[in-house]
């Protein structure tokens, strides 16, 4: 997908993820998740 926005072309490509980064993005998505579980129920206290 090409824009012209004021004569400057911005390309825009899909890029192509492999599983492993797949893997990694849900690995850290569940530790940031978890840690901010922990951060709230210190908090509590």
């Amino acid at each position: 997908m090409t824009l012209n926005i004021l004569f400057i072309s911005i390309t825009v490509k899909k890029r192509n993820r492999s599983v492993e980064e797949y893997d990694h993005d849900e690995i850290v998505s569940r530790h940031y998740q978890e840690n901010r579980l922990k951060q709230d129920s210190v908090r509590l206290y």
